[in-house]
């Protein structure tokens, strides 16, 4: 039963290293420059490994590439205020009354319209004096 687990962490130091040191920039790796780690990783691969991980892997926490700057535009938008969420910034506020104000407008029309057609397509017979339509 466990006869691969070896074998199976072997590959995976193998990958994680060889994938680590392939991304690694050339200039934070150590001792070494970058093709002849990723020579040694391939062609010694358990002590390649154990090697890049002590003795090639940069010792300083590299940046994020969704750090400031880099990451998604949406996010670092110079307008939008920090420390508001949507529900609580004014302008956002002020933007869903202008909207619900334009969709009553519109509803209003429509209705204004439907009667309209209704009562064209009401037969004369059918109304009453003061023109409301019998229950």
């Amino acid at each position: 039963m466990f006869r691969g687990l070896p074998v199976l962490i072997e590959i995976c130091l193998f990958v994680y290293c060889l994938i680590d040191a392939i991304q690694t920039p050339s200039d934070e790796m150590r001792n070494l420059p970058k093709v002849t780690w990723v020579i040694l990783i391939i062609l010694v691969p358990f002590i390649g490994s154990i090697a890049w991980l002590v003795a090639g892997k940069p010792t300083t926490r590299r940046q994020s590439a969704w750090a400031a700057g880099r990451g998604f535009p949406e996010y670092e938008r110079p307008h939008a205020p920090r420390g508001y969420a949507p529900d609580d910034d004014p302008a956002f506020l002020a933007q869903l009354r202008k909207v619900d104000d334009e969709h009553r407008d519109a509803l209003r029309r429509w209705e204004e319209d439907l009667r309209q057609r209704e009562d064209k397509m009401r037969p004369k017979d059918m109304e009453e004096p003061d023109g409301a339509a019998p229950a």
